[in-house]
């Protein structure tokens, strides 16, 4: 049978979790439960830095943006996800699966550099606080802001290109519960080595050299830290990196785990779960750990909750 280029009409069906029959209820309460925690988490915290004036600062803005990036990035993989199990399995047309693939990798990036923005954010606010005020103004804060988007959302597109091109000879049938890249990779018959490239140059210049300015950014703060002679003062600068160390931690730890492997590598049921720690977990996780591990978060939260 000849292949059948991306443009056309037949689309994908998107297997979910219907593989998984007897699981059926429990999965889709605790699915769904997840995504309104989720929900609900993030925008609590998004709620909390508007409400609350002393939250009005380069690091929680930043922190709007990360919280504002999980909501997005969630919404656009579980109604769909949730979707499964009300049927056997869900079709999925070329547009609407390059769709998704375009908002999740643009999502992915935009995560990144946001992150990566909030550890100069630190870096400063530690390194030279008399400077802080005058560096970290609002324009700039905007301006890092917007072009991390900007820069994030130009990123998926050769990707999108790319799979545009790709032919299917056999199933297009996906053991994803979404459009994944690697699943559309995996099913092709046509060779998917300059996307695999693609994913390791961009992957490197994104992530790799992102993560290598965090970790310069944080060894920077660390030795600044060490050198102030109050241990009160050494326990304030810490507690205000802790939190975004953390999910930085988190959100690569995942990510790297899922994405950045060849894709012979990749097993169909083996990605479903390594995926899910960062399309689930993270976004999840994240407002726990900023409402936990800062007080000022604690108390704009208990404020707002109280209005």
């Amino acid at each position: 049978m000849g292949g059948e280029n991306l443009s056309s009409a037949e689309g994908f069906l998107i297997v979910g979790f219907s593989d998984l029959p007897q699981l059926q209820v429990p999965l889709f309460a605790a699915l769904l439960l997840v995504y309104l925690m989720t929900l609900a988490g993030n925008l609590l915290i998004i709620l909390t830095i508007y409400c609350n004036s002393h939250l009005h600062t380069p690091m929680y803005f930043f922190l709007s943006n990360v919280s504002f990036i999980d909501i997005c990035h969630t919404s656009n993989i579980f109604p769909q996800m949730l979707a499964h199990f009300f049927q056997d399995g869900t079709h999925m047309s070329m547009t609407e699966c390059l769709l998704q693939v375009y908002l999740f990798i643009g999502m992915l990036c935009t995560e990144i550099l946001v992150l990566t923005v909030m550890a100069y954010d630190r870096y400063v606010a530690i390194c030279n606080p008399f400077q802080y005020m005058t560096i970290m103004t609002k324009d700039v804060c905007m301006q890092l802001a917007v072009g991390s988007w900007a820069v994030a959302l130009l990123i998926p597109v050769p990707y999108i290109i790319l799979l545009s091109g790709l032919t299917f000879c056999g199933t297009r049938t996906i053991n994803h519960y979404f459009c994944d890249f690697t699943a559309l990779m995996k099913i092709s018959c046509s060779s998917t080595l300059p996307i695999e490239v693609l994913i390791y140059v961009s992957g490197s210049m994104v992530t790799v050299m992102s993560f290598i300015l965090i970790i310069t950014s944080y060894i920077n703060i660390i030795s600044s830290i060490l050198k102030i002679k109050s241990k009160g003062g050494q326990h304030k600068a810490f507690l205000t990196c802790t939190s975004h160390i953390t999910v930085v931690l988190l959100f690569y730890g995942s990510s790297s785990s899922a994405y950045l492997r060849p894709t012979s590598a990749y097993s169909m049921k083996e990605n479903k779960i390594v995926s899910f720690a960062y399309i689930a977990v993270t976004p999840l996780c994240n407002p726990i750990i900023y409402s936990l591990k800062n007080a000022e978060v604690k108390k704009g939260l208990s404020r707002c909750l109280l209005l």
